[in-house]
């Protein structure tokens, strides 16, 4: 009787595209859930298959210096930075006993005969070189460079490493080299992905259980994320037809498709079970739903994918496949949890209501003062200065270690210790004074007649070899250490010039300079004058020009993530100075993550725990993917807990208590789908791979953190700080607002304004 009386006083609700859409999807139910239960099988079969189909990257930037000169490497020289090493040990005796000497041999003439191979040399062809000697002289190494893309190489690798290891009762063999190192990262990755979803989904299931105490509502929201999780693996399935997306993007697709999917469906089922409890039908339920929540999903999606977007700034395609997998996962989240779901909610009705005890009566909006997120946001107004500042001085202490952050190079301890590339390099900078297998290559293509150059060639060499940390310079004119000729030229240095034109010269670093500082040296080389133009390449300046472009971008990164949010935020408030707000509050959140970083990963604490090597420094890749990851996840719980209290300001005017019932509606909810994400986040930190590992640690605690100290305590004391002036903007960009802007609560209507129905401002 009371929802007929309702019918019949409440006034026509306003014709907007997302009421048509949930109408539409409410009338066509039965078409809708048809059409996605064949679309989520459709895309996990493209999924499935595009699994084999993502590739691996190098560090390289297409373009640049060290880029150009391994193309010129290996296009005119038919050579290339050795990327394959295999480390020879005699178990009796020395690598230059005879026996040793014909074995070595053989074995360099095996691996060169490899179809696979471009080029194989050693310690025994090279005639005894000392910078592929092991100090007692117990080890040497062999060394080659595989042709191909580096998906193209290390598929090689995977075939060719088992069969070139051996041990028999002369010698050992190790297979070790940077493309071997990160073939096996990449091979632990998909060993954490499955690991991964066996304790997600599960642990997942169990926790929507105990929220919901519904199955059925338990089943859509895991479906749902399902549905996002396989529907971006289908997009993934069309994108590397035309690009490549590397095999570390399987990894964010499971956690940030799993998650987003059931954020979004635990925010639409929580307004869904609010309509019914005012006494909506199951029908109009549903629509309400996808005009109010859909719009904030939507507006919170799109935040979150715009952050991602901004990863296309910087020209990797390691850093670009997780642009792509951010934004494919927000699309496929958004037709889940908007589209498809409201058609179960119409034909579920009330078996998604909330369970009540028998005899008791349904929640109805005066719970919302009883509320525990109520009260505590009570409390904090009541002091906001101190609550807030307590606040910030415990987040600033937990960050503060981020100001001894530095940034450095992956090398093999992003491996664990006992993986067998990762023992070689362990042995090569144990044994070994030089790293020829990190050696620069300094490529002059344009030299005409390198013979006729001799002279300027071996002046040359001569003074690289003087640069402090290098070990040895071999060139067309011998080998060079220390500014003095040791080994005057000889067949094998007749690689080094090209029949039709140009040369080249390998400059070997001592592997303590270089594990020292990569840069610095690869800087010094490239400023010294040359007789000839030269470009600088190998492994230490591929690393070098990725840091350095990574770095350029980031300004720009940065500049596009704050612009997006802002416009974004205001057209969710109306407000100026609530997105400027929003943005401070996340930096300080993320302060914590990276904070946690330096204090782990770099300095090496709980390093045992998590059973990882400290490198002393952090590679810059991992951070600004995290970054931007974070960054969209705060703003994402932002939007949802913004939109309830802007909800709530527009119906009553009072602050105070939109805010108070504004962060009673979202806050438990945020702190669930927080909760959520960091279990499916937290998963990874047991990974095998150090970068996973960092992934994992670090966005469970910037996810935690921004849902309790945040949102929780912040955002309400700097609301009531800021009074009247949460709302305020220029008149031009208000009339902006009033046109474009959202919101969750009925829009006001002319008669509105009229008659003065709508609550003016109230500042308690």
């Amino acid at each position: 009787m009371q929802a007929k009386v309702n019918a019949q006083t409440d006034p026509p609700a306003r014709k907007t595209l997302l009421r048509s859409v949930g109408s539409f999807v409410v009338r066509a139910r039965w078409l809708v859930i048809i059409l996605g239960v064949a679309l989520f099988l459709a895309s996990a079969v493209i999924g499935a298959g595009t699994v084999g189909k993502l590739s691996l990257s190098r560090w390289e930037v297409p373009g640049s210096e060290s880029y150009l000169a391994g193309q010129s490497l290996e296009q005119k020289f038919g050579s290339g930075s050795p990327n394959l090493a295999l480390l020879v040990t005699a178990k009796n005796g020395s690598i230059d006993s005879p026996d040793m000497r014909e074995a070595g041999l053989a074995l360099t003439e095996e691996l060169a005969s490899e179809k696979a191979v471009q080029e194989a040399y050693s310690y025994w062809s090279h005639g005894g070189t000392q910078t592929l000697r092991s100090e007692d002289g117990t080890q040497a190494l062999v060394l080659a460079h595989l042709k191909g893309t580096v998906t193209e190489a290390r598929t090689a690798l995977a075939e060719l490493s088992p069969r070139l290891a051996r041990e028999n009762d002369m010698l050992r063999v190790e297979v070790g080299g940077q493309d071997e190192i990160f073939r096996q990262a990449a091979e632990l990755a998909r060993q954490d992905f499955v690991r991964a979803e066996m304790i997600i989904l599960p642990g997942v299931f169990i926790l929507l259980l105990l929220v919901y105490r519904r199955f059925r509502a338990t089943a859509l929201t895991i479906g749902v994320g399902l549905f996002s999780m396989v529907g971006a693996l289908a997009g993934l399935g069309a994108i590397v037809a035309f690009t490549e997306v590397s095999t570390f993007a399987l990894n964010l697709t499971l956690v940030m498709g799993l998650g987003l999917g059931i954020d979004y469906t635990l925010f639409m089922i929580a307004r869904f079970r609010e309509e019914l409890a005012s006494g909506k039908n199951a029908h109009d339920s549903a629509v309400r739903t996808v005009e109010t929540a859909g719009r904030t999903v939507i507006f919170s999606g799109v935040t979150v994918a715009a952050s991602c977007a901004v990863l296309f700034v910087f020209p990797f395609p390691f850093l670009q496949s997780f642009a792509y997998t951010g934004v494919l996962v927000v699309l496929s989240g958004i037709v889940g949890s908007v589209l498809i779901l409201p058609a179960f909610f119409a034909v579920l009705g009330s078996r998604l209501a909330r369970r009540t005890k028998a005899g008791s009566a349904p929640r109805t909006s005066s719970d919302v003062r009883t509320g525990w997120w109520y009260r505590s946001a009570k409390t904090i107004m009541r002091r906001p200065a101190l609550y807030g500042g307590a606040a910030i001085i415990v987040l600033m202490l937990l960050g503060s270690p981020v100001l001894g952050l530095q940034f450095g190079l992956p090398d093999h301890r992003v491996l664990p210790a006992d993986t067998s590339s990762r023992l070689v390099e362990d042995q090569k900078l144990a044994g070994f004074p030089a790293e020829e297998t990190d050696a620069i290559q300094v490529v002059a293509s344009s030299v005409e007649d390198a013979a006729s150059q001799i002279d300027d060639i071996a002046a040359y060499s001569g003074q690289l070899s003087l640069i402090p940390g290098i070990i040895q310079v071999d060139s067309l004119a011998g080998s060079f250490s220390q500014g003095n000729l040791i080994t005057p030229p000889n067949e094998m240095h007749d690689r080094f010039a090209a029949s039709e034109g140009g040369t080249y010269l390998t400059v070997i670093p001592y592997a303590a300079s270089l594990n020292a500082d990569a840069p610095k040296l690869v800087g010094e080389i490239r400023a010294s004058d040359a007789p000839f133009d030269v470009m600088v390449g190998g492994y230490p300046a591929d690393l070098t020009d990725f840091r350095e472009k990574l770095l350029e971008r980031i300004p720009v990164a940065l500049a596009l993530v704050l612009v997006i949010t802002f416009v974004i935020l205001f057209l969710m408030s109306g407000s100026i100075l609530l997105p400027i707000k929003a943005t401070l509050l996340n930096f300080l959140s993320l302060t914590i993550m990276f904070g946690a970083l330096v204090w782990v990963f770099q300095d090496g604490n709980l390093s045992g725990l998590l059973q990882f090597t400290p490198a002393g420094s952090i590679e810059p890749s991992i951070p600004i993917l995290m970054f931007c990851i974070a960054y969209g996840l705060s703003m994402d719980y932002e939007v949802f807990i913004l939109s309830r209290i802007k909800e709530e300001y527009d119906r009553t005017g009072d602050l105070t208590e939109s805010v108070a019932s504004g962060i009673q509606k979202s806050g438990s909810l945020v702190t669930i789908a927080a909760a959520i994400l960091a279990f499916t986040f937290a998963a990874y930190s047991t990974g095998e791979v150090v970068f996973l590992k960092m992934l994992g640690v670090g966005m469970t605690l910037a996810v935690l953190v921004d849902a309790t100290l945040i949102r929780s305590v912040l955002v309400p004391a700097f609301m009531k700080l800021a009074g009247r002036a949460n709302w305020w903007a220029p008149p031009a960009m208000r009339r902006l607002y009033e046109r474009f802007g959202i919101s969750e609560g009925e829009p006001v209507t002319a008669a509105d304004k009229v008659d003065g129905t709508k609550p003016k401002a109230i500042v308690n």
